[in-house]
């Protein structure tokens, strides 16, 4: 019995190779070699130019840094993330366990008393008695795995954990551009703010002057009015944008795992322009972005699981075995006549099951057709993405630069109104007018330079953010 036992396991040894998943081969992803959007307007640089690691730095705000490093240390959703990576790391440790032989202890110690009327007390005329029984032994138990299925729920749950640490690698990267996205906005804000308080002081001033021109009868009062709606319009402006800014406020506070009303971020100035970035290589995006990675890796679990699927209709066979030793008496119970064993295979395959392993088949494909289909619909929203960004940055620029531009003719316009009002050959309906384009210009320039910051955050995020597909089975976790 023992050399039955030893040449089987030999033998599942040397079939253990057989698998029934099919061979995993990616669909093909389109060939791009260079970006549309980039055009000529993006000076070519290496692709080690792109933002690694952290890819905040390079805008040079020291507030964002400080923010960053608390959003990585406090951020519920991303410790929710950091969870489930561990969750999956867990559940691939498990599903490896299940290739390998059991082996378990068990130790019982028991005394009991035999009926009377027992079949085998009559049988024998014996006489009920009263016994003990010691026992104690080793159980093995090992799942032969002739045709793969544990082996590929193996794989199948590897490449679930791989696609876990790519969702941590995403939901960071998406976090981080969300807390630099609302920090540019609130710094946009808080330059408006300034923009604002500045322009009703003037306007305050403006008010005075016109109404003391009213009372000396050189000014008519709905100059008075219109310079009083003049500032009044400016202080509801100002109550808007401070209003925006304290929801954008406490949005990070959130971010930063903080109760808004505990946190407070100091008012700042805009940056003056974003970094020069690069998008790098095409041919590289998606070895670059977690999210292609996390779809791929989803797409080889589906694989694997077909394979597992084909195994359900195929025989499991196992091998069993326990030893150990046994004894009505505990002085003899270690001794050598005490001694048992036992060792076999077996073999087991349902026969009828009402068409239950042909459903698991045809939805192992679906899931794979499905996995299929969401990592081509991923490939194409990053390629998607990175022409947004790089077109927001080209556009932008051309934006700004208008915008510049139509502002100084607006308050070049509006000093020359204020000249004529004074000279009395202009009503203050033109003041008002120019006075009103110029501050919407002003305003203008403001909201196309926080655009131009945030699109550079949404060009990081679109290239990946430094990220690298290296990272799956060593992933940075805060």
């Amino acid at each position: 019995m023992n050399r039955v036992g030893v040449t089987a396991c030999v033998a599942a040894a040397l079939l253990s190779g057989c698998s029934l998943a099919p061979k995993y081969r990616p669909p093909p992803t389109p060939e791009v070699t260079n970006y549309k959007e980039a055009g000529d307007w993006m000076v070519a640089t290496p692709a080690d130019a792109a933002p690694r690691g952290a890819w905040w730095e390079a805008f040079g705000e020291p507030t964002l840094n400080e923010l960053e490093r608390q959003l990585l240390e406090s951020n519920p959703d991303l410790h929710g993330a950091v969870a489930r990576f561990e969750q999956a790391r867990g559940l691939a440790i498990q599903a490896r366990s299940n290739i390998f032989p059991t082996l378990g202890a068990e130790s019982q110690v028991t005394r009991g008393k035999s009926s009377a009327n027992a079949p085998l007390t009559r049988a024998l005329n014996g006489a009920p008695a009263a016994a003990n029984d010691f026992v104690a032994g080793l159980n093995l138990n090992w799942e032969v795995d002739l045709f793969g299925r544990l082996r590929n729920a193996s794989a199948a749950a590897k490449s679930q954990a791989q696609a876990s640490a790519a969702d941590l690698a995403a939901v960071q990267l998406s976090l981080q551009a969300e807390l630099a996205t609302d920090f540019f906005s609130l710094r946009g804000d808080d330059t408006t703010v300034q923009l604002l308080e500045d322009t009703i002081k003037v306007y305050d001033r403006a008010f005075e002057l016109t109404r003391n021109r009213y009372k000396e009868g050189i000014s008519a009062a709905t100059d008075v009015d219109q310079a009083d709606t003049l500032r009044q319009n400016a202080r509801s402006q100002l109550a808007a944008v401070r209003l925006e800014r304290a929801q954008l406020e406490h949005a990070i506070a959130v971010l930063l795992g903080k109760v808004p009303s505990t946190f407070k971020l100091d008012p700042g100035e805009l940056a003056g322009a974003p970094p020069s970035l690069n998008a790098g290589l095409p041919s590289k995006l998606l070895e670059r972005r977690p999210d292609v990675s996390r779809a791929e890796r989803n797409m080889a679990a589906a694989n694997a699981q077909v394979g597992v699927a084909r195994a359900a209709w195929f025989p499991v066979f196992s091998i069993a075995g326990t030893a150990g030793f046994e004894s009505i008496n505990s002085s003899s119970w270690f001794k050598a006549p005490s001694h048992f064993w036992s060792v076999g295979p077996s073999a087991g395959v349902p026969l009828l099951d009402g068409g239950a392993r042909y459903g698991l088949n045809k939805q192992a494909r679906a899931q794979y057709d499905e996995a299929t289909d969401a990592y081509i619909k991923t490939t194409l929203t990053a390629y998607q993405e990175v022409e947004d960004s790089l077109a927001g940055l080209h556009h932008l620029a051309d934006q700004r630069r208008a915008d510049e531009a139509a502002a100084a003719s607006a308050q070049s316009s509006a000093y020359h109104a204020d000249q004529r009002y004074d000279a009395g050959v202009a009503d203050y309906v033109e003041v008002t007018t120019t006075h009103t384009a110029a501050l919407n210009a002003q305003r203008d320039t403001i909201s196309v330079r926080v655009a131009q910051m945030n699109a550079s955050v949404a060009l990081v995020r679109a290239t990946g953010g430094g990220w690298t597909q290296e990272q799956l089975d060593h992933p940075a976790t805060p």
